[in-house]
């Protein structure tokens, strides 16, 4: 065999496999989506006095998910925010909890805005899976989603936010 003739037959070989590999892997791949409810428990705003309306801020906020499957989950976040003139970057860890005590946790990124200094309107954000417990330890994936906010009411340390997303994710094989 000459060995232009090996190296075709190698790369072809290499190439079916890469294809049968690939969606192998994508194959297990699953979407999750969900809609979310949450509210501030509370939240610790530091004004910076550069500007107006320019605040950072610590918060702790709970809720819920549910899941298009007819799944549940609490949520619990706490994080971090810097807003200036209505818009806002937030950094936050969740962890969702499922009633068979399972977990997903995750770090999220996002904007807010769209409102006034305190008042978000809208957000999005993008979550990355850090860590899995129970039924998803060895978790891998994202989660992507939008949430939209109540304004403020009297006594309330934060707002409310409705939202909606989806995780991306694979398990590991048992």
């Amino acid at each position: 065999m000459s060995t232009r003739k090996a190296i075709w037959i190698l790369f072809v070989s290499l190439a079916i496999s890469a294809c049968v590999l690939g969606s192998a892997i994508q194959a297990g791949a699953e979407t999750l989506k969900y809609k979310s409810y949450t509210y501030a428990v509370k939240q610790e705003n530091l004004f910076v006095g550069d500007e107006e309306g320019h605040l950072l801020y610590s918060y702790e906020r709970r809720g819920f998910y549910a899941f298009e499957n007819g799944e549940v989950a609490t949520l619990l976040q706490v994080g971090t925010g810097e807003e200036v003139k209505g818009g806002a970057s937030i950094l936050y860890y969740q962890t969702a909890t499922f009633p068979d005590d399972s977990t997903i946790m995750s770090r999220v990124q996002g904007t807010l805005g769209g409102g006034v200094p305190g008042n978000p309107a809208t957000g999005g954000f993008k979550q990355e899976i850090i860590k899995g417990t129970g039924r998803f330890e060895g978790i891998k994936g994202t989660a992507s989603g939008k949430n939209k906010f109540l304004p403020l009411e009297k006594g309330e340390p934060g707002v409310k936010g409705f939202g909606e997303g989806a995780y991306e994710y694979t398990l590991p094989s048992k």
